[in-house]
């Protein structure tokens, strides 16, 4: 099984974004994926979560809209996707070895707060069922949030060393800031590290860095393929 995550993490295309770690944000930072409604957030970062797991990692899922059964659907389909395009032989057996490191919770959106979060998170730890190193937080909205929720998640964040990465849905019709971010997220800005978003074009859709990640020269843009959902190397 060992040789087989190596060869998976070895072939994540997300490790050509001139990270300095495969993680791609540092402990306590915060990660955000934009695109407009069906685009492919989710996919991606189904993909940095299962990525993460690879290494044993524990990655907590959060989502707002999707029951469970849909979430581990998203989870189970790229696994397999990934796992065949890598000719593993053991494809069940390896998705058994990593699911240990991944947990979802669902919240419906009204009844999300970072203390109501923090509560769940301690009774998980306390009762050592699962500590999480990485959470993914997907369908939070970020124009009715306010700016003190995301305060109070890095903080979180920090206190227990975790990587948190967020969905941002964007508007087709609502022109970016001066500084290229969508308006979703100017008023958070200074709390993201990276910030990703997948921009439709034509046939394929382009994974396009807006902060924190600088691509080496010559680099082929990733795209996100729109028949599996995996993350491609356009080179």
């Amino acid at each position: 099984m060992t040789m087989f995550k190596k060869d998976l993490i070895l072939r994540n295309p997300l490790r050509r974004m001139g990270s300095e770690t495969d993680d791609v944000i540092q402990e306590g930072g915060f990660g955000a994926v934009l695109a407009h409604a069906g685009v492919g957030k989710t996919a991606l970062l189904v993909q940095l979560a299962l990525n993460a797991m690879l290494r044993n990692r524990n990655v907590l899922h959060i989502s707002l809209h999707d029951p469970v059964n849909k979430v581990n659907l998203w989870y189970q389909e790229l696994f397999h996707h990934l796992a065949t395009e890598a000719q593993v032989q053991q494809i069940k057996q390896l998705w058994e070895d990593v699911l240990p490191h991944r947990f979802i919770l669902t919240f419906k959106v009204e009844g999300f707060s970072v203390p109501r979060l923090e509560e769940r998170l301690t009774d998980l730890m306390a009762q050592d069922i699962f500590h999480p190193q990485m959470i993914i937080i997907d369908g939070l909205r970020f124009d009715e949030s306010g700016r003190q929720p995301f305060c109070d998640l890095k903080m979180l964040a920090k206190k227990q060393a975790m990587r948190v990465w967020f969905t941002v849905h964007t508007h087709r019709h609502e022109q970016p800031g001066p500084d290229g971010l969508p308006l979703q997220l100017l008023h958070v800005a200074d709390l993201f590290d990276v910030a990703l978003e997948l921009q439709p074009k034509g046939s394929e859709i382009h994974i396009r860095p807006l902060k924190g990640v600088t691509p080496a020269a010559g680099d082929a843009p990733l795209l996100l393929d729109p028949s599996t959902m995996l993350i491609r190397d356009n080179g």
